[in-house]
């Protein structure tokens, strides 16, 4: 098989068309129509069959398609693999990673790899959601997240921490000054969010549950640090992790709250694609993740 022609395949297989996939390639129509025939002669199989509207793919057709992404993913990770080995370098490290965890965890796994193979180059994505996607399409080699971990076969998943989840607010705040803080305190405050969905959901539904009001938010940001300056300067709440409150900005003043019904503990984990290609240098930052985490 030609990968060429297995490309072009899947482009016919997106449009359903000959006519508008020659278009797309920009392709003569008989030149794809060739491709077709040589990709099918060399499997010995229909890979479509024509309609008044164009094509259809066949049930071969169909498990083919199903494969091209892991192909590309293939054919992708054996040239990365081939070009460190010849070329004898560190290569690109791409990390993706949730706004929550660049303090906690990344921001001095990666001071330590750079001090460990100062001749990588790191490249690091934030984003609050698609982490998983990106990593499965193979635009990041792996991810450091809380998400809950799903239990799939395409991924590897290792386990970082445990981190309990807190309220914290400006050290002048009302609720400060209590001894003991309980959800019911917190009905009536807003809070400034800084893109922990899961637990925000978690917490809705404790606080419904609990017969009250779901918290209103103030302001939602994927910036952990405008959230902080927002707490600190206003009488908005937030919340992380007692690991991200040690390492709140430091020229703010804050108070960490307890609220016995909030006994959430938030998960991270390094996630990367279990039989992808995995470069050295991001085994050795795996392993720093880790003991990091400790």
């Amino acid at each position: 098989m030609d990968f060429r022609d297995i490309e072009y395949f899947a482009v016919l297989a997106e449009h359903g068309h000959v006519g508008r996939a020659a278009e797309a390639l920009g392709l003569s129509q008989p030149a794809l129509s060739l491709s077709l025939r040589r990709l099918e002669q060399s499997l010995q199989v229909k890979l479509v069959k024509r309609t008044p509207k164009g094509v259809e793919l066949t049930a071969t057709g169909a498990a083919l398609l199903s494969r091209v992404q892991r192909l590309r993913l293939a054919r992708e990770d054996i040239k990365r693999e081939i070009s460190d080995l010849s070329q004898g370098r560190a290569g690109c490290l791409r990390v993706g990673a949730q706004p929550g965890v660049i303090t906690d965890h990344l921001a001095s796994a990666c001071a330590e790899l750079l001090k460990d193979a100062p001749d990588v180059e790191l490249m690091v994505t934030v984003m609050t959601s698609q982490l998983l996607p990106a990593l499965r399409r193979g635009e990041l080699d792996l991810i450091v997240h809380d998400l809950r971990a799903p239990s799939s076969e395409d991924l590897m998943h290792e386990h970082l921490s445990d981190d309990p989840l807190v309220v914290f607010t400006a050290a002048n705040h009302r609720l400060a000054k209590l001894k003991q803080v309980t959800i019911k305190d917190l009905a009536h405050e807003r809070w400034a969010r800084a893109g922990i969905s899961e637990n925000w959901d978690w917490f809705t539904q404790l606080s419904i549950r609990t017969g009250n009001s779901p918290p209103r938010t103030g302001i939602r940001t994927d910036s952990p640090a405008l959230r902080d300056y927002l707490v600190a300067n206003s009488n908005l709440l937030g919340y992380t992790t007692d690991r991200g409150f040690r390492q709140l900005a430091p020229q703010f003043r804050f108070a960490k709250i307890t609220v016995k019904e909030m006994s959430r503990v938030r998960q991270v984990y390094v996630s990367y694609r279990k039989d992808g290609y995995l470069p050295p240098v991001a085994r050795r930052f795996v392993e720093i993740l880790k003991a990091a985490a400790k």
